[in-house]
């Protein structure tokens, strides 16, 4: 099969395609014929060795591939040759064929094609335990989402929406407020004012009649996180999801004191390795919000296998539109 594999860590132009062997299953594992697998920030960090969580070279990265299983090892009982699956493995999706757990395994719902699912995946797991594990967030509340027109962003405003709450979009570039309105926000902020310190907040105060966001995303870090601290309202929540704007920020322990808020962080990995039944009760309820036709599918802009270089580079330099999907077994 072909496959990108890391033998040593450096950047997205030092990847290559090759072929190596076809998996074979072990006891409890399955094999999938890869159909997508989304591009997500977090393997350029893999790649690149930056990331807190490596695994040992050489490897195949990719995470969350969606496909179609093909082989299955003794003892798997709950799949059959076949299926339409997403996966929760944390690496091999940027290859024709991934070896996962049986247990990692979930049947895709039959009106869910396999990009839209690849676009879901680790953007919708990761917005939905960023809203109700870490943020608590429930119904009438005001959620303000930074990085808004990200897929994490996307994924948030939908959830949050359909959940109930009012949602306001933090952006950058004005020319995405139609992307995030259609998203399901409620109100947009711009995160390019001069002074962002206390034009985020004044922002946010004066849709809020002065109360501030209940609950603050945070994917974005650096600056941002310094400026939307001063934006939580009372006993308001705000969780850090990521640092994609670059510097890694410090808390102002005083904010958590006078205003009685918290600041908690989101590592969503780790949902998935130490309480499996929770990310399985998170994949049930996307999947059914799917299905009732609450949630839409993410922008996706696809690509071959062949043009791994290509997708990764959109996303590191934020010009893709949209999610970045790769195609392992795509006709060339």
């Amino acid at each position: 099969m072909k496959a990108v594999v890391i033998r040593s860590f450096g950047s997205v132009e030092d990847l290559v395609v090759e072929d190596i062997a076809d998996p074979i299953p072990a006891a409890g594992e399955v094999v999938i014929d890869v159909q997508a697998t989304a591009a997500n920030f977090v393997d350029l960090l893999v790649i690149s060795g930056k990331y807190q969580f490596l695994p040992e070279r050489p490897f195949v990265p990719g995470k969350l591939p969606t496909g179609v299983v093909s082989a299955l090892g003794d003892g798997v009982d709950n799949l059959k040759v076949g299926d339409r699956v997403l996966t929760l493995a944390e690496h091999g999706g940027y290859a024709q064929k991934a070896l996962v757990a049986a247990s990692q395994c979930f049947r895709l719902p039959d009106g869910l094609p396999f990009v839209d699912a690849a676009g879901m995946a680790l953007a919708y797991d990761t917005a939905w335990f960023a809203l109700h594990e870490r943020g608590r967030a429930v119904a009438g509340e005001t959620v303000l989402v930074l990085g808004a027109s990200g897929g994490v962003g996307l994924a948030a405003i939908q959830l949050a929406k359909a959940y109930g709450m009012h949602v306001i979009a933090g952006i950058s570039d004005p020319g995405k407020a139609d992307l995030v309105k259609e998203a399901g926000a409620h109100d947009c902020i711009d995160l390019s004012v001069p002074d962002l310190r206390n034009g985020l907040r004044e922002q946010v105060y004066a849709l809020t009649d002065g109360k501030g966001a209940d609950v603050v995303l945070d994917p974005l870090g650096d600056k941002y996180f310094d400026a939307a601290i001063r934006a939580v309202a009372w006993c308001g929540r705000l969780v850090v999801i990521g640092f994609a704007a670059g510097e890694i920020p410090s808390v102002k322990v005083n904010y958590l004191l006078v205003k009685n808020i918290e600041v908690s962080g989101l590592q969503v990995s780790d949902y998935r390795k130490r309480t499996p039944g929770k990310m399985a009760h998170c994949m049930e309820e996307i999947f059914r919000l799917h299905s009732e036709g609450k949630l839409g599918s993410l922008p996706v802009t696809t690509y071959p296998l062949r043009k791994v270089k290509e997708a990764l580079a959109a996303l590191r330099d934020r010009t893709g539109k949209g999610r970045q999907v790769l195609l392992p077994n795509a006709p060339e």
